[in-house]
C-alpha cells in the first residue's frame, strides 16, 4: 500500500443476476476475454494497492469464493447472507473488517462486481479528485449516448456538485434528457460512510438499504459530494444480460487489439481475431485472420500465426510460423513451423527449427532443435532428438490401458512411414527404421530397426474368393492380356 492508495476497495458482488438465465453460474464468474467479471474488478481494485480488498459475495458463494481465493488470492471475501441492498453490502464488508479489527482511515471506493470494462486508471481518477477537492463523496459518473434506464446526475448550478442522483421511474422529463448518469462506483471518507450507513433505512418500495442514501445523507450534514466524469463512457458499462456480456467482449477485445497493435503487433483483421487479457507479445509478431489467443499465450519477435489458429497458455518463438493448429499448454520454439492442422497438447515443446506437419498431434513429447514430424502422426510421452526425421503415419504407442510408457528416439535417426513404436522403447542415435516396421524392441546407434513380416502372394485368389465382383473382373482381363501375375512367395 503506498501513500496515495485508499484504505479499502469493496466490490460489490452478491447478485444473482437472474437475466443471465444460469442455473450453473452466478453473473460474475461469466467470462470477457479470459477473465470473470468480478475478476476484471478485482485486477482494477488490485492496481490502486488498496490497504484492503474486499469483495462481497452472496449468489453462489461457494463457487465465487473458491474461484477467488484460485485467481486472486489476495481479496478476501465477506458473505451478505441476504441481498438487502447496496448499502447493506458495504456495511457488511465494514463490520467485517471492524470485527478483525481493522478500522479503516481514509479513502473507500465502491465499485460492482459486473462492470468488466472500468479500468485502474479510471478508479485512480476518481480517488485522486475524491482526495484534492476533499468531498465527502464522489461519485463516478459518464456521459452516455443513451441515458435511459439510468440514474441522472443532478448538479448545483453554484459549484458543479452533486445536488442528487434521480432514478429513471423518478425523474421528469427535463430530468430525463440529462444524459449524465450515475455509474454505481464511488469514492467516500472512511469514517464518514461509517456514519451515513449508520443512517439508511429501508424506507423504500424495495425494503432495501441503498448505498446512493448516503449522499443525501452526506450532503445535509454539510459535506460536498463530487463527480468524476469517466473519460470513457463504456467503462462503466454491466453486465446483465448475454447481449450485454457480448458487446462487453467486443469492446474489450476491440482495446486489447488496438493496444496490441500500436506496440508493433500485425493484425491483419481485427474482425475475427480475438485475445485474452493475459495474451503477450513482442514487436513485429503477426497475426492473421481467424485466430484466438487464450490465457497466458505470449507471441514471440516477428512470429506468425494464423489462420484458423487457436492457442491457449501457449508460447510461440522469435521467428515461428504457427498456421491452421490448435495448441493448449505448448512451446513453439524459435523458427519452429506447426500445421497447417496440427494439434500441440499441453507438455508438447518443439525446439529451433522444429516442425510438426499436417494432421500431426503432439502430447507431452518434446521434439529437437531442427527435427521433423511431417505428417499424419502421433507423437505421445516422447522425447525426439535433434534432426530426427519421423515418418509419415507414424505412432509412439504409450498407453497400455493402464499406464503411460515413453518413447526415445536419438539425434539424427531416420524412422520409417507407418512405423509403431511400441512404448517403452529407445532407438539410438543415428538409427534407421524400416517403413511398415512395428519396434518393440530398442534399436542400438547406427543400427536398422525392422519389424514386419515377410510379405507372400497367393495367385488367383480374388477370382476364387470373390467372383463375380468388379476386382475379380479386372483380374480376368489383366490375365487375357497377358499381364504377368506376381507368384505365390
Amino acid at each position: 500500500m503506498s501513500a496515495n492508495s485508499p484504505a479499502a476497495v469493496v466490490v460489490l458482488a452478491a447478485g444473482g443476476g437472474t437475466r443471465m438465465k444460469s442455473n450453473r453460474l452466478p453473473k460474475v464468474l461469466h467470462e470477457v476475454c479470459g477473465r470473470s467479471l468480478v475478476g476484471h474488478a478485482v485486477a482494477a481494485a488490485e492496481e490502486l494497492t488498496p490497504g484492503q480488498l474486499v469483495v462481497v459475495i452472496g449468489h453462489m458463494r461457494e463457487k465465487v469464493a473458491e474461484h477467488l481465493a484460485a485467481h486472486h488470492p489476495g481479496a478476501r471475501t465477506v458473505v451478505q447472507a441476504e441481498q438487502n441492498g447496496t448499502g447493506h453490502a458495504v456495511r457488511t464488508a465494514l463490520e467485517a473488517l471492524a470485527a478483525d479489527g481493522i478500522e479503516l482511515d481514509g479513502t473507500v471506493i465502491v465499485t460492482t462486481g459486473d462492470a468488466p470494462l472500468l479500468t485502474g486508471g479510471t478508479l485512480r481518477a476518481l480517488a485522486g479528485a475524491h482526495a484534492e477537492q476533499g468531498n465527502g463523496v464522489t461519485v463516478l459518473t459518464a456521459v452516455v449516448p443513451e441515458p435511459f434506464g439510468y440514474g441522472r446526475i443532478l448538479r448545483d448550478e453554484a459549484d458543479g456538485a452533486v445536488a442528487a442522483i434521480v432514478e429513471e421511474k423518478d425523474a421528469s422529463d427535463a430530468q430525463r434528457a440529462i444524459d449524465e448518469i450515475n455509474s454505481g462506483v464511488f469514492a467516500f471518507d472512511a469514517k464518514l460512510l461509517v456514519g451515513a450507513l449508520a443512517e439508511v433505512t429501508t424506507d423504500n418500495a424495495q425494503g432495501e438499504e441503498y448505498l446512493t442514501d448516503t449522499l443525501e445523507i452526506l450532503r445535509r450534514a454539510g459535506h460536498r459530494v463530487g463527480a468524476v466524469v469517466a473519460a470513457d463512457y463504456r467503462d462503466i458499462l454491466g453486465i446483465n444480460d448475454r447481449v450485454q456480456l457480448a458487446h462487453a467482449r467486443r469492446l474489450l477485445n476491440d482495446r486489447l487489439l488496438e493496444r496490441a497493435m500500436r506496440a508493433g503487433v500485425t493484425v491483419v483483421d481485427p474482425a475475427t481475431t480475438w485475445f485474452d487479457v493475459q495474451v503477450s507479445y513482442e514487436p513485429d509478431a503477426v497475426v492473421l485472420p481467424n485466430t484466438q489467443l487464450q490465457g497466458a499465450t505470449h507471441l514471440g519477435e516477428g512470429c506468425e500465426v494464423g489462420p484458423n489458429s487457436t492457442l491457449k497458455d501457449t508460447r510461440i518463438g522469435a521467428g515461428a510460423r504457427v498456421s491452421n493448429t490448435t495448441a493448449d499448454g505448448a512451446e513453439v520454439g524459435e523458427l519452429a513451423t506447426a500445421g497447417p492442422y496440427a494439434y500441440l497438447r499441453p507438455g508438447a515443446r518443439l525446439a529451433r527449427k522444429a516442425k510438426v506437419g499436417t494432421y500431426v498431434e503432439v502430447k507431452n513429447s518434446e521434439l529437437g532443435e531442427g527435427a521433423k514430424v511431417p505428417h499424419l502422426s502421433y507423437i505421445g510421452d516422447a522425447t525426439i532428438g535433434e534432426g530426427t526425421n519421423v515418418g509419415a503415419a507414424s505412432v509412439t504407442v504409450n498407453y497400455d490401458g493402464v499406464n503411460k510408457h515413453r518413447t526415445v528416439i536419438g539425434a539424427h535417426c531416420r524412422t520409417g512411414s507407418d512405423n509403431m513404436f511400441i512404448a517403452p522403447v529407445t532407438i539410438g542415435d543415428g538409427a534407421y527404421t524400416a517403413a511398415g516396421s512395428v519396434i518393440t524392441n530398442d534399436v542400438p546407434a547406427g543400427g536398422l530397426g525392422v519389424g514386419r513380416a515377410q510379405q507372400r502372394n497367393i495367385a488367383g485368389w480374388v477370382e476364387r474368393k470373390r467372383p463375380g465382383t468388379t476386382s475379380a473382373q479386372a483380374a480376368a482381363a489383366a490375365a487375357e492380356t497377358g499381364a504377368q501375375a506376381p507368384t505365390e512367395g
